[in-house]
């Protein structure tokens, strides 16, 4: 038998999936706007956004490719939500095979709540995977 609170918990885990799909995602649309407008990276109070991180320093300069697909992972993010928050027997494991596609934009961007938002969203998820379900009675 599966408790209330297990079951809840994709529900919850939606939540850290919104958080960082739409946290993320529309910066992102203006990030690109303002990529495509001045060939360079926007600033935002004195922080480049989505530039100067790890990519960067690895030789890999942002790029409007570059930022089209995080935009789209963020979009992921918010359908992988959307599918928490539903219980769809996929979720949990389209939520897990989004976070290591996250975690490279996340780390290559330098944006330190991406990973805290993955990480409690896993937490949550993780119960889902492992949960019994009842078996059907012959």
């Amino acid at each position: 038998m599966v408790s209330r609170t297990t079951a809840a918990l994709p529900r919850i885990a939606a939540l850290p999936a919104w958080l960082a799909g739409v946290g993320f995602g529309l910066p992102g649309v203006y990030a690109i706007w303002y990529f495509a407008q001045h060939h360079s990276v926007w600033t935002f109070l004195g922080y480049p956004t989505y530039g100067g991180g790890p990519f960067e320093g690895a030789g890999i300069a942002t790029t409007m490719p570059l930022l089209v697909m995080f935009l789209l992972v963020c979009l992921a993010e918010v359908v992988a939500g959307w599918m928490l928050w539903r219980n769809h027997p996929a979720a949990p494991i389209v939520s897990l095979a989004l976070l290591p596609v996250e975690f490279a934009f996340w780390i290559g961007f330098a944006l330190p709540a991406g990973p805290v938002l993955g990480l409690t969203r896993t937490a949550l998820v993780l119960p889902a995977l492992f949960r019994s379900h009842p078996r059907s009675r012959r």
